[in-house]
């Protein structure tokens, strides 16, 4: 009930304002343009808050005059004595569903601010609305609070029916002042600030036109002025374009032969009431509209004119004595002048000493902290847009011959020079830098081919006159390419230093790019190698099992086991990841005495469980030839009866058999004695000649999975493959085909007197356990 009163006494505040369903006005328009232009938003609106409708009196961006209160962001906006902002309204259960936000002008971010009439009621919002969410920092809002309390103002006067006074309001200059204050203190936008000010003088005075800007001088003293800002419908819509292009640069005014010159020369009031007749008109911009009465005040910091206020076009013309009233806002505006041109001295200052520490004070190109600020940088942009960064680092051939021969005041010549050359060689968007001495380093973005790398070297290799002498000299230059080299900012630099070095190694005046694969290999080699220890120790290695199967007795016969690494970061690791890097290491033999200790477990096991079934091993090729090898594998069956050695087989890669032959034979025999069988592993991929195979003693032929996956789509495959089991048979040996991945293959195979297979088609290796499950089922099932 109490809020029904209090909505029925603001309702009749609004009507008693007499703006409702009035047409728009410029003091109003100016504001909510300003609105719409700070934030950068497609929509800005003076909303008033009636019974059943929200209308706006003032809109930027919309083609409706009104819309239901229903529907109204505004009627939550009035109900909060501050700022009320939605971020995103499809993610508010409050709006989400709302008409406004489903379809025209499809709002996502809003931001009102509440107006309040004279008597404090709040009638309506300033409000600024987006069509894709935002977030905007709390001290750029204060831009938004300032407009609202402008248009607070402007509802007072119209409250006031519009009565043309001849003094100004002290609350009104009050408010003016501490909005401007505010700005000054909160804002490093003084450009935001000028506005805000000049829109107040505007308001203050009733005039039409005006500008604020700061009085500077030429190097022979001439004062200019650099406007601050200036009324934007002072220009016609035609030169609007015009306009917004001088703003951009900065509006410069040099032209001294006019009213704004006569105060920047003398450095007094000027008062122009009767314009048209007034000798010291002109200067104004093409499609200016008419001045009828001007008035320039300039602004001082002790006795230093610092600023010029101009005013134009106020019914009844200017005085001295609205000056003087005006006198307490205008010290402001000169305290933000000040401020301003502290801030530039600052900045400059700033800027000096920022260029003292982040580039060489000889050659002007970043050094060494400006890089590695700009070279994190280019990474972060380079994995943004996917693309590709060239780190070249570049060393002078022959600069020290030049500094020892002609001092060293020559030799910085040649730097300079050879530093414009490489800026000149590259693109903008790349980045040069000098590291120190004759050492430089390039950033290019996504090269499409070396020639910019022979651009480079030509650049320098050019002569450089030096009174009646030619200096010559070259470069070295090193290239690292990021993704490929996925390092930080310091290997890529010690990466293209490598090169560099390589570069000189092979000649100078040339580039050379990093070995990154090989690189790569040594840096994953080191990793495998530093923690097999700890892998062996914590049994983090695991034998999976294959089966193999009798193709004619439909059974499994055996198995053959696999290594894996249960790596406790990569997770689970095939052989070709680590076991390459372990070769001709000692931890080959490591690995290999692991694999045939967990095959003794098994088969012991399996024996105990009244499983006949064999296990074959894959050998590791440095350990197979090494003279441990023997002690090894009788430590390894120490214990075991012949039942048992028998249902091993060792695997051996035919291209190991075929590299030191006696060696082989030897070894071969020696296992032969403890009782175990041999296999040569795939097979048809070494060219051993029919002698050696006579010779080879083993029990075992696998034909290469090469030839197995493809024979039926392949004749020359399928003849490989029937010319290894004919030549097997012939030698009474076993054959195994393994890589059988379909019934097809399998069928043709045992066509061919193929009798034993194993591959994905039957499945692929599984843990111990399942492995021997899988078995169990398969003979079930068959």
């Amino acid at each position: 009930m109490e809020r029904s009163r209090a909505e029925t006494r603001r309702l009749a505040a609004l009507k008693r304002l007499g703006i409702l369903d009035t047409p728009p006005t410029e003091r109003f328009e100016r504001l909510t343009r300003m609105a719409q232009r700070f934030y950068q938003v497609p929509v800005a609106l003076f909303t008033l808050i009636d019974e059943d409708r929200q209308w706006f009196k003032s809109k930027q961006g919309l083609e409706v005059d009104q819309t239901p209160r229903s529907i109204a962001f505004c009627d939550y906006a009035i109900l909060e004595d501050e700022l009320f902002i939605v971020e995103d309204a499809s993610q508010d259960a409050r709006f989400r569903d709302n008409p406004l936000v489903t379809g025209k002008p499809h709002i996502r971010f809003y931001a009102g601010m509440p107006v309040r009439e004279p008597g404090g009621f709040k009638i309506g919002t300033l409000c600024i609305i987006d069509k894709v969410p935002r977030r905007i920092p709390e001290f750029e809002l204060d831009v938004l609070r300032s407009l609202a309390s402008l248009i607070e103002d402007e509802v007072e006067r119209a409250y006031h029916d519009g009565q043309q006074q001849d003094f100004i309001q002290v609350s009104q200059l009050t408010r003016a002042i501490h909005r401007a204050q505010n700005i000054f203190l909160t804002h490093e936008d003084e450009h935001a600030a000028f506005d805000l000010m000049l829109n107040d003088l505007l308001t203050l005075t009733d005039s039409q036109f005006g500008y604020i800007g700061e009085v500077l001088h030429h190097a022979d003293n001439t004062p200019f002025l650099r406007v601050g800002a200036i009324t934007n419908i002072a220009w016609s819509p035609e030169t609007e374009g015009l306009y917004q292009q001088v703003k951009r640069r900065g509006m410069i005014f040099e032209n001294n032969n006019n009213l704004i010159g006569a105060s920047l020369t003398s450095g007094e009031l000027v008062t122009a009431n009767h314009f048209d007749s007034d000798s010291r008109r002109g200067g104004l911009p093409p499609g200016h509209p008419d001045i009828e009465a001007y008035q320039g005040i300039p602004l001082y910091s002790d006795d230093q004119m610092i600023g010029l206020v101009g005013l134009a076009n106020r019914d009844g013309g200017y005085s001295e004595a609205l000056v003087q009233e005006l006198d307490p806002l205008l010290q402001t505006v000169s305290q933000l002048i000040e401020r301003k041109r502290f801030y530039r001295e600052k900045l400059e200052h700033k800027k000096s000493l920022e260029n003292a520490a982040n580039y060489d004070s000889l050659t002007g190109l970043p050094n060494r902290r400006r890089l590695t600020e700009l070279f994190e940088a280019e990474l972060v942009e380079a994995d943004r847009r996917h693309g590709r960064l060239a780190v070249c680092f570049i060393d002078l051939d022959g600069f020290k011959a030049i500094n020892d021969e002609f001092g060293h005041s020559v030799g910085d010549m040649v730097l300079r020079t050879v530093a414009e050359r490489l800026k000149a060689s590259i693109r903008e968007h790349d980045v040069v830098a000098r590291l120190g001495g004759d050492e430089f380093v390039a950033i290019l973005r996504d090269v499409g081919d070396e020639g910019v790398y022979y651009r480079i070297l030509e650049a320098i290799r050019q002569t450089i006159p030096h009174n009646s002498f030619h200096l010559q000299l070259s470069g070295s230059l090193g290239v690292t390419i990021y993704p490929e080299d996925q390092s930080g900012p310091d290997l890529l630099l010690r990466h293209a230093d490598q090169a560099m070095y390589a570069a000189k190694e092979q000649g100078r005046n040339q580039h050379r790019f990093f070995d990154i694969r090989s690189h790569v290999s040594r840096k994953e080699k080191l990793q495998v190698l530093e923690q097999v220890p700890r892998a062996l120790e914590e049994g983090q290695f695991e034998m999976y099992l294959q089966p193999r199967i009798n193709l004619r007795q439909n059974k499994v016969e055996g198995f053959e086991a696999l290594i894996r690494w249960n790596h406790p970061e990569r997770g689970l690791l095939g052989p070709f990841e680590f076991l390459p890097y372990l070769e001709y290491t000692e931890y080959a033999a490591d690995v290999s005495r692991f694999v045939m200790a967990d095959a003794v477990s098994k088969l012991q096991s399996w024996q105990a469980e009244g499983l006949d079934y064999c296990l074959s091993i894959n050998l590791s090729p440095s350990h197979f030839l090494s003279e441990r090898f023997g002690q090894d594998m009788k430590d390894a069956l120490a214990g075991c009866d012949e039942t048992l050695c028998a249902r091993l087989t060792l695997e051996l890669l035919e291209t190991t058999a075929l590299d030191d032959s006696s060696i082989v034979i030897e070894r071969l025999e020696n296992c032969r004695a403890l009782g175990v069988d041999l296999s040569l592993d795939d097979f048809g991929t070494g060219y051993s000649s029919l002698d050696y195979f006579r010779r080879l003693p083993v029990q075992e032929i696998k034909i290469d999975r090469t030839f197995v996956t493809d024979m039926l789509e392949d004749p020359d495959d399928e003849k490989v493959v029937g010319a290894i089991i004919a030549l097997s048979r012939n030698f009474q040996r076993r054959v195994v085909a393994e890589g059988i991945e379909n019934e097809a293959t399998r069928d043709r195979l045992l066509e061919m007197g193929c009798y034993l297979a194993q591959g994905f088609h039957f499945t692929r290796p599984l843990p111990a356990s399942e492995a021997l499950a899988w078995a169990d089922a398969f003979h079930r099932g068959g």
